[in-house]
């Protein structure tokens, strides 16, 4: 027994002190480039994928999930922007959302660029097209989804884990000096008092209604902010629920809000373009995004497993 307590308050100690290690093969990240899909003519049409947890710059590890960041879509849009033959953009979301910062950005980045640069940008989940994911499909101006998609989960949390007691087990206490009380709020070595909650829900509150905000924007003509409100309890939507809810416009497949987007275009024919990095190669439209660099990527960090990364505010979805 006395040696598993060791092992185990290595690895906590291991955890708190935030050690990493890292093991990359990968070269310097290049510049995207343009792969094209299908189809022919003059106008090009850009699937630009939405995928794995929203963040604001983490990596993708070995032990965690595909993320994907402000960079990526900041990156696309530029691409994008600056050619003259993109005339439509079709996001193809795959994502329970992920960090409330992250996802309101890229949706303030894609209002920018359609602001910028004019030209339709519509929304197409293919399976999960929640939270932080669905908070982005607010930027465009029509939202698909297909018919087994899950889409909504309207809502913001906060969490952490209180380890006080296993802690308290293994003969581990945590010292903390401190300008304020409320100066540690939130930690993972203490229960939260009643007012540090208050504190957070207050937080949360604000983030909740900006998120109903955004919603009402782009759907007043549809839903007004006491529908929304109705909604917006965090629960998620079968495709055919969110239509009948009003909060996207059409059960179809990605196929069809191409075709969609042609006739809003006015034109006949288009290439189907996405944009990769060299070293990668993704054939059809339904390929996941190709934002990996060349190589393999081997980092591993501690950070990764850690439950002592902050607090964060996330836009996600969670069961």
């Amino acid at each position: 027994m006395k040696k598993y307590l060791k092992a185990l308050t290595f690895l906590l100690l291991f955890f708190i002190t935030g050690c990493a290690v890292y093991i990359s093969l990968a070269p310097i990240e290049k510049p995207l480039k343009e792969q094209l899909v299908e189809g022919k003519g003059a106008p090009k049409i850009l699937i630009a994928d939405v995928s794995g947890t929203i963040t604001e710059g983490e990596k993708e590890s070995l032990l965690s999930s595909k993320n994907f960041t402000v960079a990526m879509i900041k990156e696309a849009l530029q691409k994008a922007e600056e050619d003259s033959d993109v005339s439509g953009i079709i996001l193809k979301i795959n994502s329970n959302g992920g960090s409330v910062s992250a996802s309101d950005t890229i949706y303030h980045e894609i209002l920018k660029f359609k602001k910028n640069k004019n030209i339709p940008v519509y929304a197409c989940v293919t399976d999960m097209g929640v939270s932080g994911a669905y908070y982005i499909s607010m930027a465009t101006d029509k939202v698909f989804s297909h018919p087994t998609s899950i889409n909504g989960g309207i809502g913001v949390f906060v969490m952490k884990f209180n380890i006080e007691g296993l802690m308290s087990k293994i003969g581990v206490e945590g010292e903390i000096v401190k300008s304020g009380d409320k100066k540690d709020s939130w930690s993972p070595f203490r229960p939260s008092t009643a007012e540090e909650k208050e504190i957070f829900q207050r937080i949360i509150d604000e983030l909740h209604s900006r998120f109903v905000s955004v919603i009402f924007e782009q759907r007043k003509n549809l839903l007004t902010k006491e529908d929304i409100q109705r909604l917006a309890d965090g629960r998620v939507y079968t495709a055919e629920q969110a239509y009948k809810a009003k909060l996207i416009d059409r059960i179809g497949y990605l196929d069809d809000a191409i075709e969609e987007m042609k006739k809003s275009l006015n034109i006949k024919e288009a290439r189907i373009i996405r944009y990769y990095r060299p070293g990668t190669y993704k054939p059809t439209v339904y390929s996941s995004y190709p934002e990996g660099s060349e190589g393999i990527n081997l980092s591993i960090s501690v950070n990764d497993l850690s439950a002592f990364k902050g607090i964060r505010f996330m836009y996600i979805y969670l069961p």
